[in-house]
């Protein structure tokens, strides 16, 4: 997520606001199209420690079952098979769960938040979208509800919801593994499952790209990234600008064949501007997967003659 302290600059792009709006007034949406307030996940932990949430207890949390470590410790056991071996396969996997999941469509709503001293909301903004296919089997984002942005102590871009879709998620294949330090840090009880924990950090930082840093536990059976804890990388802070990212959590679940798809990101934190410090609260929420496409079956051309 990219952030830019509204009194550097307003970043957000009018025509992410002028599509928005037209769609919202184009289309009546209907009440379970809308988000509700943004909730803790059972057993996540915040990031730091800030004036307590003032939104109601009786607001449901994610739908999903979310893992925890809880207080379970991480050992330092080393695994039955070499690390170099573990990372090799489960990037592998991770590129097989990338194929896969190109072949879904999913809503995502994404909502975030900044946060008064007293512990209020007190700037927003929303956007709900399915991720589907053209006829022609194109991927595209339709946005079904988008409200109008009151955020005014934070301006979002277009390359902020870039990284929504593709960091936060994040998922480590064969073909960016040769950008990234991993390293084994050992294993951990998450819920029911047996996990080994990697720390990920970029080797390099290339001009205009975005990386993952922070740490992943992966299912020791599926042998997949079941969650992450992390950050987008780099900030940028320049004399008259200053972009910084939140701290986030994502979480995932065995939705399909054994492939676990990102189902909730959770961001609790403080931005660290100049001018001072902007708390903030982020969720995006995957939901509705399907596959998408069908199999059909072709036999031999017979000639069918009329009676």
């Amino acid at each position: 997520m990219k952030f830019s302290n509204v009194i550097r600059t307003m970043c957000l792009k009018p025509f992410i606001l002028l599509g928005a709006a037209a769609l919202f007034l184009a289309l009546p949406v209907a009440a379970q199209d809308f988000p509700g307030p943004m909730t803790t996940p059972p057993k996540a932990k915040s990031a730091p420690a800030g004036p307590p949430s003032s939104e109601p207890a009786q607001e449901p949390g994610p739908p999903q079952r979310l893992h925890s470590p809880g207080d379970n410790p991480i050992t330092t056991d080393p695994p039955s098979q070499p690390v170099a071996e573990i990372i090799k396969r489960f990037a592998e996997r991770e590129t097989e769960f990338r194929i896969e999941r190109d072949n879904y469509t999913y809503t995502q709503a994404f909502a975030i938040q900044t946060i008064d001293d007293d512990g209020r909301p007190d700037g927003e903004y929303r956007m709900v979208s399915d991720i589907i296919f053209t006829p022609d089997s194109k991927r595209f984002e339709k946005v079904k509800f988008a409200p109008p942005d009151t955020l005014r102590r934070i301006s979002l871009s277009q390359q902020a919801l870039d990284d929504v879709r593709n960091v936060q998620p994040f998922v480590l294949t064969t073909t960016e593994l040769p950008k990234y330090n991993v390293t084994y840090v050992g294993r951990q009880q998450v819920d029911e499952l047996s996990t080994y924990v990697f720390d990920v950090a970029p080797k390099t930082i290339e001009k205009n790209q975005r990386y993952f840093q922070g740490r992943v536990w992966v299912d020791d059976k599926d042998l997949q990234i079941v969650m992450t804890d992390g950050k987008a990388v780099p900030d940028i802070i320049t004399k008259n600008n200053e972009n910084v990212f939140p701290r986030f959590r994502t979480y995932r679940q065995n939705i399909e064949k054994g492939y676990w798809f990102p189902v909730f990101t959770r961001a609790d934190d403080y931005l660290h501007f100049r001018s001072g410090d902007v708390h903030i609260r982020m969720t995006v929420k995957y939901s509705n997967y399907k596959r998408y496409g069908s199999t059909v079956k072709m036999g031999e051309a017979k000639e069918i003659k009329n009676p």
